[in-house]
């Protein structure tokens, strides 16, 4: 069974430090339930130094996902 209050919590937080830290560039912020992940598309390209960087302010694990339609993407496994 998912948790889905535990998700949209984590998503809020992702969220925040999106925010925090590159501005309010979301593209995309979903579960994929299929992946049994939360997915981050970004509206800008990340270079590795700022992938790096962010990846290390989430709350959970954060995995770079590769580039999107829009920007960086990122998968966070629950």
């Amino acid at each position: 069974m998912t948790d889905f209050e535990t998700i949209w919590r984590t998503q809020d937080e992702i969220r925040t430090v999106v925010n925090a830290v590159v501005g309010e560039c979301i593209w995309n912020l979903s579960y994929q339930q299929q992946r049994m992940a939360i997915e981050l598309e970004l509206t800008l390209t990340l270079d590795d130094d700022a992938i790096d960087n962010l990846c290390s302010q989430f709350p959970v694990s954060a995995d770079y996902d590769g580039q999107g339609f829009r920007g960086t993407r990122f998968v966070f496994y629950l």
